[in-house]
């Protein structure tokens, strides 16, 4: 998971929080806001647990909202471990930059954003494009979500 800023075409600031399977390469959560706090993160995380089941470990960078108490704690609680990328290498983490640099290049880019709510929209849709109608080399060509569903039915469980 990581953080992402953009603006709406007023200038006002949006913040991203990105989360992507990295065994399916699946996005699993743009959210989006004017500020995003660690009571985001674990709401979002919360949420994703809750639909698939926690993750046995999560990638991060170094971020005040990662290692916050309240983050701590829900993967504590969840026996997630938080992996952080080491201070100033962001390939540590690069299965979600390489995501980011997409959704930045594909979306953030290419879209005027003239509210939050046309901004969910728009990354929504774009999410749903991505884990739908994207072939992975690294997925043997599959989409995505091809792939999270050829996992689930042959009961593998995710590493992400």
């Amino acid at each position: 998971m990581d953080f992402m800023a953009d603006q709406l075409v007023d200038g006002r600031r949006l913040r991203l929080l990105t989360v992507v399977d990295v065994c399916t390469r699946e996005c699993l959560a743009i959210d989006v806001g004017r500020a995003l706090r660690s009571e985001d993160v674990v709401r979002v995380l919360a949420k994703l647990a809750a639909a698939r089941g926690a993750p046995r470990r999560i990638f991060c960078d170094n971020g005040s909202e990662f290692q916050s108490r309240l983050v701590d704690l829900w993967a504590y609680t969840q026996k997630v471990q938080l992996e952080f990328s080491r201070p100033g290498k962001p390939t540590d983490n690069a299965h979600i930059e390489s995501f980011n640099g997409s959704l930045r290049d594909e979306c953030l880019n290419v879209h005027w954003f003239t509210s939050l709510a046309d901004a969910k929209e728009k990354l929504n849709a774009w999410r749903i494009d991505y884990n739908e109608s994207r072939p992975h080399k690294a997925l043997n060509d599959r989409t995505p979500r091809e792939y999270s569903v050829e996992m689930a039915n042959q009961g593998q469980e995710f590493s992400g």
